[in-house]
């Protein structure tokens, strides 16, 4: 098995607590709203919304793949952090065992938030990860990050 990792940065506006309440405890909810082209719902398949909870999420029409299963690896409220590993997909095709992403929120020095973010590609047997592929992830990642960040700027009185 390989690791394909990659590390993504970027700063907000929004205060970290804002965000993790948003981005993290109640994405489920909110990233119909902000990205309703790509995500059409997300919902709990088992668990309590802690650690080991799988969630599916369900993609609007047109979209390359139907689903994909999430497995929540962490979550720290008091330090911002989050993990979940991606476990299921079609994307997978004998390529990929799982997919896991952190991140972590920490205060900027301009008063909104830093996301520090690590993802890894586990892949099976010598299968590698295409340059172009991660780069297609930043970038995506990157749009949703700013989704949920415009949906904070526009809406000053929720998650607070």
């Amino acid at each position: 098995m390989g690791i394909f990792a990659y590390d993504f940065e970027t700063t907000s506006v929004i205060t970290p607590d804002r965000l993790f309440k948003a981005y993290a405890i109640d994405g489920d909810n909110l990233m119909p709203k902000v990205a309703p082209l790509a995500v059409e719902s997300s919902k709990i398949i088992e668990g309590n919304g802690g650690p080991g909870t799988i969630k599916m999420i369900t993609f609007s029409k047109g979209s390359r793949f139907k689903y994909v299963k999430n497995r929540i690896d962490e979550i720290d409220n008091a330090n911002f952090t989050y993990g979940y590993s991606l476990i299921e997909s079609a994307a997978f095709t004998g390529t990929l065992e799982k997919i896991t992403y952190e991140f972590k929120l920490v205060a900027s020095p301009e008063g909104g938030s830093i996301l520090k973010s690590i993802c890894e590609y586990h892949t099976k047997g010598d299968q590698e990860i295409k340059e172009e592929k991660i780069k297609s992830s930043k970038a995506k990642a990157a749009r949703l990050f700013k989704a949920v960040e415009a949906y904070l700027l526009a809406n000053p009185n929720v998650y607070n």
